[in-house]
This record gives C-alpha cells, sequence and structure tokens, in this order.
C-alpha cells in the first residue's frame, strides 16, 4: 500500500524526516518496506530553463523547420533548430539544454545532445508540453508569460510538487489501518509515546447542504444483511472535465492515473479516509430509484472492462427500476459510468457485509480498491461522512449543486465491541509491567474508550471499525504495540527443557527417508493441499461427492482439499515439462482429505513417489534407457528395507487411477500402490510421456516401524557358496512364487535368492519361460560340505518340480 507523506501531513503536522516517521511506523506495526521519492513531473524539470527566442527564420535546408537563436540568460544565444509550427522571435519559452534528461507525458525518456540537423547545428530543445511531462498537446511548442525572467529554471515556473512515498506492507488484519488518515491515527498515537501530542485534524463538512430537492433518487435495500449500511446523494449541474493539477498529484504520487475529476474525488476519498465510492450517472438511472438486491443465478452483466459476466445468485447489485448498474462494492457496470456528457450524478457511499464481497470478488477474479477494502471490514460509522466530503469536493472541481436529501439507510447500527482486559493477564503477556496511566493512554489514542477502571482491570468499547481488536488478547497486542516491543527488556536467562521423544517419530521417519530418496536421485516436492473439484472426476477412484470444499475459497481452482496426491505431483510434472525438464524423480509428504457422510472428514498422511523420462543422466559411459515399472518396484523395496518392513504380500492394484500395478499389504492391510498412471489422466495434464507413480500409506508405516526390531549378527568367517538352477516353467509362474517355496525349503542355510535371467523364444515349448536363478548358502557356524549343498539344491529342484511343474534345462 503507497502512502503519501504530504498527504499525511494534513491530517497531523509532523516536521520529521521520513526515514524518522518510517522507523516509528515500522515499529507501530506498519512495516515501511521502502520510501520511494515522487516528483509530479518526472524529473522535475531539471536542465530546462526559460528562454526568449530571438531570432526565427526558415531552415535553409529543410521546408518544415525552423532556425532559431534562443537567450537563455547565460550570455550567449544559442542556435536551435525547431520543427514547431507556432515558434517565432520574442516568444518566452523552455528551453532544454543539453545535457538534460526529458520525461514525455507516455514515460519515454531522452536526453538532449549537441548535433546537425539538415546541415545546421542545434544547441538544445524548445519543448511543447508533452515532451516536458506536463501535458498532451504536441501542436507545438508551450508559449510563457512575457513577464517570465529568461534563464529562470522552468521548475520554479511549473511548481513541481515533491513528496516522498512509504511503500507499507501491510496485514491483513489492519483494515483501519487503510487510508491515509488511518495510518495519521496510528502514528498520532506512536507519537504520544515519543511525548508528542499532535492534534489529528479531521477534514470538515460543516459546508455540506442541501442546495434544492430538484432531484430525486428513492432507494430500497432489499437485501439489508448484505448491505447494513446504504447513503446517497444527487448533485446536479456539474461539468465533467481535468481534475485540477493538486488532485492529480495526489493520485499520481500513490500510482493511481487520473481520469476525470468526478472519479477522481471517490478515488481520492476512498485512499484518505478508506471509504469506497461510486458514482452513477443519475440520468442513466431508470425511474429515479436504486435498488440494492440479488439477482438470479445465470443473469448477465458487462462490467467497466467490457466483459460479460454470469452472476451468482449471492452476488449483490446496484440496480435501477429495469436494470443492474454496479456489482456491488466490487466493480461498476459500463453503462452506468460517468461520462464526458454527465451532468448529474448520484453519488453512493455504503458498507457491504466483508463475506459477500470477499465470495463475489473471488468468483468473478476480481480485486479492486473497493473489494480489498469492503472485503476486510470497513469503518461503518463514516459512510455518511466520507459521502459529504466527497460531496463537498467534487462541488469544489466540477462545480454543481446538492439537488436532494442524503438517503442513509442503517436499520440494525452496528454496535461497537464490549472488551475486558485484566492488568494481571497484560503482565503475563507481555512479560513485564506497563504503568496503568501509560496503558489508558494508549487505548485513548487509538479512540478506544475506557468505560470503567478496577484494581483487577479495565472495562473498555472497541471502535467497530478495529474488527480486528475483539479479545483481551487483542487489546494487549495494540498496547505492545503503541508502547514500543523495543521497550520490553529481554531476560539474561534462558530455560527450556528437553523433552523425550521417540525413534519413530513421524518427523524423524519423514527425514530417514528423505535422505534415502535424496540418495536415490529423487527431489522433495511441497505443494498445496488446497486444489480444484475438478480433478475428482478424473478417476473412478474419487467421487465429487468425496471432496472436502472450502465454504470461502480464494478461487475456485483452490476450493476443495485433494484426495489424492497424484494430481499435485503431475502438476508439477507438467510444469517441467514446459520448461524441458523430462527427466524426473519427485517424492512429498503430504495429506489427503476425504469427506464421508456418515463420519467427519477423513485426514490422511501419505508418502507419494513419481518418475517419469530417462533413467540415467545422460552421458557417454552409460547407455540411456527410459524408466520403467521395475525401476520403481526396485526403489520401493529399497525404501521398505530401510524401514525394516517385512512379510510384504504382492497383489494385482485395484487403484482405477492406474492402468497396471501392483498392491502391496502387510498383515491383510493396504500398505502402498504403484504402477503405470492411465494415460486419460495424463491427458488433461498435458503429459504424453509414460508417468510411474507410488502412493504410500504414511500412517500404516507409522504403526508399523515400532515392531521392528534391529538385530546385529557378527560376519560369518565361514565362506559362502552360490548354486544356480535354470528352471523352465510355465509363463504364469512368478518369481514370487519361487522365493518362497525356496524359503520354505530351507529356512536356516539359505541366504539370498536372486533372479539374474530370463528367456522366451524359440527351443522352449509354447506357453514356457526359462528363469535362471541364484542361490546363496552359508553356515555360520562351520564349513558347508558338498553333500550338504548337493542334499539343500536337490530339495529345492524337487519342491520346485512337484509345486510349479518345473523342469531344469
Amino acid at each position: 500500500m503507497k502512502i503519501s507523506y504530504n498527504w499525511i501531513k494534513q491530517f497531523i503536522n509532523l516536521d520529521w524526516t521520513a526515514e524518522k516517521t518510517a522507523e516509528l511506523l515500522t515499529d507501530l506495526g506498519l512495516e515501511v518496506e521502502g520510501i520511494e521519492n515522487f516528483q509530479s513531473v518526472p524529473g522535475g524539470l531539471d536542465g530546462v530553463v526559460i528562454g526568449e527566442v530571438k531570432t526565427c527564420v526558415q531552415h535553409p535546408n529543410a521546408d518544415r523547420l525552423k532556425l532559431t537563436t534562443v537567450d537563455i540568460g547565460n550570455g550567449e544565444d544559442l542556435q536551435i533548430v525547431c520543427g514547431a509550427p507556432n515558434v517565432a522571435a520574442g516568444q518566452k519559452v523552455p528551453v532544454a539544454t543539453i545535457g538534460t534528461t526529458l520525461h514525455t507525458i507516455t514515460g519515454e525518456e531522452f536526453k538532449i545532445k549537441k548535433g546537425k540537423i539538415r546541415g545546421e547545428e542545434s544547441h538544445g530543445m524548445i519543448c511543447a508540453e508533452d515532451e516536458l511531462g506536463l501535458g498532451t498537446s504536441h501542436e507545438g511548442i508551450m508559449i510563457l508569460d512575457k513577464a517570465f525572467e529568461v534563464g529562470t529554471p522552468a521548475s520554479s515556473v511549473f511548481e513541481i510538487e515533491e513528496d516522498e512515498i512509504f511503500e507499507i506492507g501491510l496485514t491483513p488484519n489492519r483494515a483501519d489501518a487503510m487510508s491515509h488518515y488511518g495510518v495519521a491515527r496510528d502514528l498520532k498515537a506512536g507519537l504520544m509515546q515519543k511525548e508528542l501530542n499532535l492534534e489529528l485534524i479531521t477534514p470538515s463538512v460543516s459546508a455540506f447542504h442541501v442546495d434544492s430537492r430538484t432531484l430525486k433518487i428513492d432507494v430500497e435495500v432489499i437485501d439489508k444483511e448484505m448491505a447494513p449500511r446504504y447513503c446517497g446523494v444527487t448533485i446536479s449541474g456539474l461539468k465533467v472535465g481535468d481534475s485540477p493539477a493538486w488532485l492529480k498529484n495526489r493520485l499520481k504520487a500513490i500510482g493511481l492515473t487520473p481520469i476525470n475529476n468526478i472519479v477522481d474525488v471517490t478515488n481520492y476519498v476512498l485512499h484518505e479516509l478508506g471509504q469506497p465510492l461510486h458514482a452513477f450517472d443519475a440520468a442513466k438511472i431508470s425511474g429515479n430509484k436504486v435498488l440494492v438486491k440479488t439477482l438470479p443465478k445465470g443473469s448477465k452483466f458487462v462490467t467497466l472492462d467490457e466483459v460479460e459476466r454470469t452472476l451468482d445468485h449471492e452476488d449483490l447489485m446496484i440496480c435501477d427500476g429495469e436494470k443492474p448498474m454496479c456489482i456491488a462494492g466490487v466493480f461498476g457496470g459500463i453503462h452506468s459510468g460517468v461520462s464526458e456528457t454527465t451532468t448529474s450524478i448520484f453519488l453512493e457511499s455504503a458498507y457491504f457485509d466483508p463475506v459477500s464481497i470477499r465470495k463475489t470478488a473471488k468468483r468473478h477474479g476480481l480485486n479492486t480498491d473497493a473489494s480489498f477494502r469492503f472485503e476486510r471490514g470497513i469503518d461503518p460509522n463514516i459512510t455518511e461522512y466520507a459521502l459529504k466530503r466527497a460531496a463537498l469536493i467534487i462541488l469544489e472541481v466540477a462545480g454543481g449543486e446538492i439537488s436532494g436529501d442524503v438517503v442513509d439507510s442503517y436499520p440494525n447500527k452496528i454496535e461497537d465491541f464490549q472488551v475486558v482486559m485484566s492488568f494481571d493477564n497484560a503482565r503475563n503477556l507481555i512479560g513485564e509491567e506497563i504503568p496503568r496511566e501509560t496503558i489508558k493512554s494508549i487505548l485513548t489514542s487509538l479512540d478506544i474508550k475506557v468505560n470503567n477502571v478496577t484494581e483487577t482491570g479495565l472495562g473498555l468499547t472497541v471502535p467497530a471499525f478495529r474488527n480486528d481488536v475483539q479479545r483481551e488478547a487483542d487489546i494487549i497486542e495494540e498496547i505492545l504495540r503503541v508502547y514500543g516491543y523495543n521497550r520490553i527488556s529481554t531476560s539474561k536467562k534462558l530455560n527450556a527443557s528437553i523433552a523425550h521423544s521417540s525413534r519413530f517419530e513421524d518427523h524423524k521417519m519423514q527425514n530417514i527417508i528423505g535422505d534415502l530418496m535424496a540418495s536415490l536421485g529423487f527431489y522433495e516436492t511441497i505443494s498445496n493441499s488446497l486444489t480444484t473439484a475438478e480433478y475428482a472426476d478424473l478417476s473412478d477412484e474419487f467421487t465429487a461427492g468425496g471432496n472436502v470444499t472450502l465454504l470461502n475459497p480464494l478461487s475456485q481452482d483452490l476450493g476443495s482439499m485433494r484426495q489424492s496426491m497424484l494430481f499435485s505431483l503431475l502438476e508439477a510434472v507438467a510444469y517441467n515439462l514446459n520448461r524441458q525438464q523430462n527427466d524426473l524423480k519427485l517424492f512429498e509428504f503430504g495429506k489427503t482429505y476425504h469427506h464421508q457422510e456418515s463420519t467427519t472428514p477423513v485426514e490422511q498422511k501419505h508418502l507419494s513417489l513419481l518418475i517419469t523420462g530417462k533413467n540415467q543422466m545422460e552421458s557417454w559411459t552409460i547407455e540411456q534407457k527410459p524408466t520403467d515399472f521395475f525401476n520403481l518396484k526396485g526403489i520401493i523395496y529399497a525404501l521398505l528395507d530401510r524401514l525394516g518392513l517385512e512379510d510384504v504380500k504382492e497383489s494385482p492394484i485395484q487403484n482405477k487411477s492406474f492402468s497396471e500395478g501392483l498392491n502391496l499389504k502387510v498383515n491383510n492391510k493396504s500398505l502402498l500402490d504403484f504402477g503405470i498412471v492411465k494415460k486419460s489422466i495424463l491427458k488433461k495434464f498435458g503429459i504424453d510421456q509414460i508417468v510411474f507413480f507410488a502412493d504410500i500409506n504414511w500412517d500404516f508405516v507409522l504403526d508399523l516401524a515400532p515392531e521392528h526390531s534391529i538385530k546385529f549378527e557378527e560376519i560369518s568367517k565361514y565362506p559362502e557358496v552360490r548354486r544356480d538352477f535354470a528352471l523352465m516353467l510355465d509363463e504364469n509362474v512368478s518369481f514370487e512364487s519361487i522365493h518362497k517355496i525356496a524359503r520354505k525349503t530351507e529356512r536356516n542355510l539359505l541366504k539370498s535368492v536372486n533372479l539374474f535371467d530370463v528367456y522366451q523364444g524359440k527351443n522352449l515349448p509354447k506357453g514356457k519361460k526359462s528363469y535362471a536363478v541364484s542361490f546363496v548358502i552359508q553356515d555360520n557356524r562351520k564349513t558347508l560340505t558338498d553333500k550338504q549343498i548337493d542334499k539343500i539344491m536337490s530339495k529345492l529342484q524337487a519342491n520346485f518340480e512337484r509345486e510349479l511343474g518345473a523342469e531344469l534345462r
């Protein structure tokens, strides 16, 4: 938020430097992130002086150029080539000397240099108003009053205003400080703690009076909950035109572009007092009636940006007798605003329900200065005051008269907040005792009324514009920020306690697995739990009814809690693919959320893995291969091994987000699903390469982890023996079956079983395949004999033949 220091000084007569004031504002919680210098004319016309054209003759080599000599008061006339049709001898003109940088009205910059134009030297430039940034005309040079003295700096002639602009990082709760008056009010409270008791100057509206009652516009507020207060007044006989320089400068200083005197006044009062206003062309209000109401869902409305919007039944609208004119508190309509032909207006000032405005603004993707303030909560008690303030300024800059009584619909007054504060609680929260008189002084300076004082505390009335101060803790925070955080002493003693925690705590387990995944070349992602409800339609695994939806979403794309980690990671994949990052290994710890009709919503923790693209980085030493299913399977089993999870059973996947894959169970409960993501889902994200995904039930992992105990064994000093089988099997036999039979056949001496080759093709009967399997055998107590080894291998062969129908090749 931009705040003009000159504007602040209209409310509080302060002679501090901007830097010193910024320091105090930051201490008060209005953090000043930077200070910018502002000049009403960019560049300040530095290097531009008043000159007098002594001679003006036709350029010898150009029909449209003139050759002039100009006196700029330094004792030496300058020869300047000028193309303006209106230049003539005897004129007083603005002259940009060599080395001057000009800032045009369009924002362009150029430096004046000595040069030749069509063979004649030119030592400067006689300027038009747009070249100086003073206006838009380029029809000719500026001709000035002959009373101006030659050599006078142009900056003194054109009264350039200089200002210093604070860029304040306003926190969302400080709706009271969204104006220059609000900042000045806080500044006054802070200055009192510096023993500077300065008056807060409030603009007077005592001059407001009704001139006639020739234009009456009736107001009916139908939806009083969404519009608790609505004020309006008519002004007739005005003239729409440019705003005066002082008004333009105020708006330009805070980054606003002046439009016309009526609109500029509404913007001025908005940033002065924090009260949004809207001016309607009274001639365009059908039936001389304003209705504040909602319209049926699906109604169409064209806003000022010429976009046709489809309204919701909860969107509050300002209508006339026939049609909608404005989205209340958010954006005006294209057919009801002020134009050059407007001669009478209906000026609106209102207090709209913050939740309603926020929902409407987000629903339509609009963020205006008005909605920014309404949705945070403005002061409901300055609505009429701000209306009168704006009306008086409009009379000043546009003429006209007040042509009707002020309409003020305020059936149910918004009450101030009643809060009780305990001195003991204040001392405990702050950490030291602040004198009670200081506390009362601070609260009074913040317009918080002290109703009663007891030995134990204060009874307080907090004004309605401080909607962020409704609890005792809020009051104490207000006291502390004005008193000064820096004035609270720091304890010299540090107390800390050490808590016992299990090595199976969630964060410790996440660190262990995170380190493992990083060592395997994975990158961790952190994505938003908020997502679009439409993702539930991408897979039959989820339903729209299972979405946990937000009552007040930031946008429709963030209106639901995610049901799966898959879609968050696919968003990351799509983002990377669009930036030529095609080989990805990602993992994420996160939560999913599921609505269940019979119970409260369920929250589940997950670990998700995703791989796509090539398995290895490009290198001349390694042949690049695409990532495949078994790459992911190997990573998963490495992860399970690190967690100490054994006796995992594989079964075909049932998850409908995968085209094929496996489900792993422990103790007959699902632990994880992994496989190939369906192409129909990938297509929605614009992904045209295979993606492998694993979804691990992290809650179940945390339950299983403590059951695993680590056993240490001495490394055997006796040799291990390897024997291989080449087994011919039916095509439907899995290696898992071989592994289980081998382990069951020899539990003590068989150390490992490994599949190292698979063959299918000619020389094998139809429906058969060949597995080459290695078996490592070892006795930790003695060296095995050939007889023992052969006995074990014979048992293995017999069991494979009997249970699997295997044959040795």
